[in-house]
């Protein structure tokens, strides 16, 4: 780790008691070996390695920005006839966000967004003041200049946890909120849909605990987010897999939410709708995936109330990155706002075959011994590995981060021609300029941590 510190040294003022950016170039010519101590130094070299990225990275030209001023104008009717992809960074992150920038690059898509749910950074142990490290590490990389849009997706409440102490995970919920804003995330999709209580009659009923408790986290989002930053807040009506989302529901979601927040408050700029679709699809006995139909009727009508009712940029489709590619021009078509992409890369990921069939094996071995009990009766080993393998990322970080060179170079390949085939159907490209003219490109420093024994 010496040879670490070095980098650092070079990079850092480290005199006082708090560091101080030195050289914003050196950082960028040794961004390879800093972002690794980001993910993998021990506490006090993570701290200065993250804190050098946060520090060089707008002095380089990317800015971890909110996508706000987009999506407002999107509501104005100012900006159409695109979908923003929002693509999760589960595994092999850094990789990954580097083929995500060169794509972005390639074909002028600066609305991208990258993005971790809270579930996500569970099981792949990347928090939030990790993975924001990784994606600015991966714009100084790969030189972009620009804004940077970094995603809390479903911070989600459990529902179980908020039926038995609902202050308890509300807490929770702001704990991550805070960490996350703390990190630069300038978009964060509070998820209380999980909390719709269908035993009331009305609709308005129903919804009220996902609008009383979007409210109270939005509240908190607009009491920390930086000077100068509006955060990006998305909302939720209708979980991911549950039945289709209707007008209805989202006309009184957002009312009861205005009800308790007032007519001045900056709220929700998207509303994240089920259609028809499942987080990472369905596996079938053969290790297909079960074909599905999505409601573009009802993405169409919700988007439009969101717009023209509410002043969003309109509703947001979930888990459909491992829908057939000849679905995805038509989100576009009927004004879909973003639409978040997932499990899809991951398949192209384990299932390539220049991906190691030993390390696969060693995955499997773990996911039998350690996540047996998510195992259904009557589900095929391909069913239950499809299913579970995604909570191989974290365990097995390390080992994915030190494949060969060439591996990994053949597994970004074949994600940045995926991300410029979505891009393109998405009709995202050709983005930079309208994103230049509605964003706030606010740099803002992070605070740098306090310099011990261990660090200096």
């Amino acid at each position: 780790m010496e040879g670490m510190k070095t980098v650092l040294s070079d990079c850092l003022n480290t005199a006082g008691a708090r560091p101080s950016l030195k050289d914003a170039g050196a950082v960028k010519a040794n961004i390879t070996e800093i972002v690794r101590l980001a993910v993998f130094g021990d506490p006090a070299e993570q701290a200065l390695a993250r804190y050098a990225i946060h520090a060089a990275a707008p002095e380089l030209g990317a800015v971890s920005s909110s996508i706000q001023g987009l999506y407002m104008a999107r509501g104005r009717g100012e900006v159409s006839g695109f979908t923003v992809p929002a693509v999760n960074i589960r595994g092999m992150a850094y990789d990954m966000s580097r083929a995500l920038f060169r794509a972005m690059q390639s074909t002028n898509a600066w609305g991208t967004v990258f993005e971790l749910a809270r579930s996500e950074m569970g099981y792949t142990h990347q928090q939030p003041a990790e993975i924001a490290a990784v994606v600015l590490a991966a714009a100084i990389a790969e030189g972009y200049q620009g804004p940077v849009f970094i995603q809390g997706d479903h911070f989600q409440a459990n529902a179980k946890k908020f039926a038995s102490d609902p202050e308890a995970e509300s807490l929770a919920l702001e704990k991550l909120i805070r960490d996350a804003v703390a990190a630069q995330f300038y978009c964060i999709d509070i998820d209380a849909s999980t909390l719709v209580d269908l035993s009331f009659d009305s609709v308005r009923d129903q919804q009220a605990p996902n609008s009383k408790l979007t409210a109270r986290l939005a509240q908190l989002v607009r009491e920390i987010e930086p000077d100068g930053v509006t955060i990006s807040v998305g909302g939720e009506i209708g979980e991911v897999g549950k039945d289709n989302s209707t007008v209805e529901e989202l006309t009184e979601y957002i009312e009861g939410f205005r009800e308790i927040v007032g007519s001045d408050f900056t709220g929700v700029s998207k509303v994240s709708v089920q259609t028809g679709t499942t987080h990472g699809g369905i596996p079938l006995a053969d290790g297909t995936i079960a074909s599905v139909a999505i409601d573009f009727d009802t993405l169409r009508d919700l988007s439009e109330v969101a717009r023209d009712k509410f002043g969003m940029a309109g509703a947001v489709q979930h888990g459909a990155s491992t829908l057939p590619d000849d679905l995805f021009h038509r989100f576009p078509a009927v004004e879909t706002a973003e639409i978040h992409l997932a499990t899809g890369f991951q398949n192209i990921i384990m299932d390539h075959e220049s991906f190691p069939g030993s390390l696969i094996d060693e995955m499997k071995a773990y996911a039998d011994a350690e996540l047996a009990d998510e195992r259904k009766d009557g589900e095929t080993d391909i069913q239950f590995f499809y299913k579970t393998r995604k909570k191989a990322w974290g365990p097995f970080k390390r080992q994915v981060w030190d494949l060969p060179e060439a591996t990994r170079a053949d597994l970004a390949g074949a994600l940045e021609a995926k991300f410029v085939f979505l891009i393109n159907q998405l009709q995202a490209q050709n983005t930079r300029d309208s994103v230049l003219k509605h964003v706030i490109q606010k740099p803002v420093e992070i605070e740098p941590p306090v310099l011990g024994a261990a660090a200096r």
